[in-house]
């Protein structure tokens, strides 16, 4: 044999005992120990997702660690038993898991994110080596503490820790910074920190008087909005019904719908609010024009298309007041004949009625307001009655900020700031101002001629507040019957809109009832009572003054004046009513020994008060 060869001999062999060392090692770490996996998370870099929080910092959505459930296949010795034992502690179909499990060869997710609960009780039966095969992967994922509370503002993310909707889909990037951000391997990046504009407790009282009044008149839905009506910034958003978005996978899909902004409907008389304050603007009427109710509208039009419009009454002679006062859609609809089309239709939309507000929500409805040249004789008197026009509740309640700020439309805000890991605030949203759209003196007036539908034959009589000035205006909307294309006789939308303290703005709220199917159907009778008990509740809590309550002014000065020394002569003293700290100087004697019993203020002594005083002698001084 040549020396070649027998030194390429030699090299085949120690290069073959090289892949049989290598495959044993293969072996070892993939089918002795499969389940030897760190804890510490399957990347080597750790995303975590910033908190949402509310205004107050009340955690709203927060990151926590969960655990999946895995199955390394080659070493599930029994999958019957294995399918069974694990269907008692998830929420999984036995017989498919068996199915599962004969299909793969290799390693395998069986459930992703289990409850802690959960994961204990499998980590027992691992420990115990029941489970021969089944692993617990550590995976961050999201916890709402709140549950169902704001659920579509915040929305949630799934399994792959992605923002499917609201707040999260919207912020996503914000919220969950990507794996270039990390520092380096296996350290952890984090992400900012959401502060919302909802308050909490108002988002408790809003979704709490929601659900009730969904479930007392039957309805489809129901929607409650409060805006800080200074700055534009929602302090709750509810709608119901609602979902926990903690297990968002078994709501059904109208219940996690975030109707405030998509949903589009007829605001019905609520909206004479914006159509007189824009014939107002337009010089179109003044406060003291008439137009006389006879129980209708009539006017026939050059096409020879009469227009007919029924009113709820016959309220003869009406100015603008009575017009919001009465809810008369007569005069409402002869005011708008004053007032060109074009000009009507511009004003309106300077309102944002036709356009999304840009709240960061996905699907926001911009509403449905036709251009005037789609429109017919119908269309100007009918949308100044609030009909023939689709808006959101969002848009509502941000056309009331012009009648609120004098005049100015604001941007409303949701989101408060973003502040990043280590607390440093990122952006903040304050007060934006978008445009003027009418003069001081229109707003302050519609304010004033929106007080009177509180009066007591107006139609938001119910909405009226003991103790505090409220201005509000009602609307009974009928729906559309898809089937047939006209108005339905049986189907409605009834809601009010109240802002208070009149004089001086600082709430704006709106409740929306969709299709209430019960005895009552009138926004007069069923959604403005919401607005008196959601105002009254708000007013206690945010401390709004009334005027039935005394209001003190205060420096805020406090000026405590000092306790004169306590000094023992030849007798006693009275101690009671004293503090420990101003029986300090008696300690300081040597000559008498004092004793302290309780806590608090002297209450008792012995010796009594007079005695004289010995050397050496004990008192005994008993606080309470």
């Amino acid at each position: 044999m040549s020396t070649v060869t027998r030194r390429l001999g030699i090299l085949i062999i120690l290069f073959s005992i090289f892949v049989l060392l290598l495959l044993a090692q293969y072996f070892k770490i993939m089918v002795l120990n499969p389940a030897q996996h760190s804890e510490e998370g399957i990347s080597a870099v750790s995303i975590e997702r910033g908190p949402i929080l509310d205004r107050n910092g009340r955690i709203l959505a927060v990151q926590t660690r969960l655990y999946s459930v895995t199955a390394w296949v080659p070493n599930v010795n029994d999958y019957a038993y294995t399918a069974r034992s694990l269907s008692e502690i998830i929420d999984i179909d036995p017989e498919e898991l068996i199915r599962k499990l004969s299909n793969s060869r290799g390693f395998l997710y069986i459930k992703r994110k289990i409850s802690p609960s959960a994961t204990e009780k499998i980590r027992k039966l691992i420990d115990t080596r029941q489970l021969p095969g089944i692993s617990l992967e550590a995976e961050y994922g999201r916890n709402y503490p709140e549950e169902d509370l704001a659920a579509h503002l915040i929305g949630y993310v799934g399994t792959d820790n992605t923002g499917l909707d609201g707040i999260e889909l919207t912020y996503d990037s914000i919220l969950s910074p990507s794996n270039a951000e990390a520092e380096n391997i296996n350290s952890i990046s984090y992400g900012n920190q959401l502060f919302l504009t909802i308050d909490i407790n108002i988002q408790y009282i809003c979704e709490e008087i929601a659900q009730q009044a969904m479930e007392q008149h039957d309805a489809s839905s129901v929607m409650i909005l409060v805006m800080d009506a200074k700055n534009g910034e929602f302090l709750a958003w509810a709608s119901s019904p609602d979902f926990d978005p903690n297990t968002f996978l078994l709501a059904d899909q109208a219940a996690k719908q975030n109707l405030p902004i998509t949903y589009a409907y007829e605001p019905g008389s609520v909206f004479k609010i914006f159509s007189i304050a824009s014939l107002l603007e337009l010089g179109a009427i003044y406060p003291d024009s008439a137009f006389f109710c006879n129980g209708y509208y009539e006017k026939e039009f050059p096409s020879d298309q009469t227009v007919h419009i029924n009113c709820l009454g016959t309220h003869g002679s009406v100015t603008a007041q009575k017009i919001l006062q009465y809810s008369c859609n007569a005069g409402a609809a002869y005011a708008s004949d004053l007032v060109g089309k074009e000009d009507f239709y511009r004003q309106l939309t300077e309102f944002g009625f036709g356009s999304t507000t840009n709240l960061p929500f996905p699907g926001e409805s911009a509403g449905i307001f036709t251009s005037p040249d789609k429109w017919s004789g119908r269309t100007k008197p009918t949308v100044a009655i609030g009909q023939e026009i689709s808006v959101s509740a969002v848009q509502m309640v941000t056309a009331a900020t012009a009648l609120t700020n004098e005049g100015i439309l604001l941007q409303p805000h949701i989101v408060k700031k973003v502040v990043s890991p280590d607390g440093k605030t990122l952006t903040e949203h304050d007060r934006e101002p978008l445009r003027r759209i009418l003069r001081p003196e229109v707003a302050r007036a519609t304010l004033l001629m929106m007080e009177s539908v509180t009066a007591e034959n107006g139609t938001a009589r119910r909405a009226k507040i003991d103790g505090i000035r409220i201005s509000a205006k009602t609307g009974t909307a009928q729906k559309v019957d898809p089937r047939s294309g006209t108005y339905s006789e049986n189907a409605f939308v009834a809601s009010c809109m109240g802002i208070f303290p009149t004089d001086d703005p600082q709430l704006i709220t709106y409740v929306v009832i969709d299709t209430p199917k019960g005895d009552e159907f009138y926004g007069g009778r069923i959604a403005a009572p919401i607005i008196k008990e959601l105002g009254s509740r708000l007013i206690t809590y945010l401390g709004i003054p009334t005027s039935d309550e005394k209001v003190i002014d205060h420096s805020g000065l406090v000026t405590i004046k000092n306790q004169p020394r306590i000094t023992i002569g030849d007798t006693l003293p009275d101690f009671r009513g004293l503090s420990k700290r101003q029986l300090l100087p008696v300690l300081s004697r040597e000559d008498i020994h004092v004793i302290f019993k309780g806590e608090g203020w002297v209450s008792g002594q012995q010796p009594k008060p007079g005695t004289p005083v010995t050397r050496g002698m004990q008192i005994i001084l008993e606080f309470e």
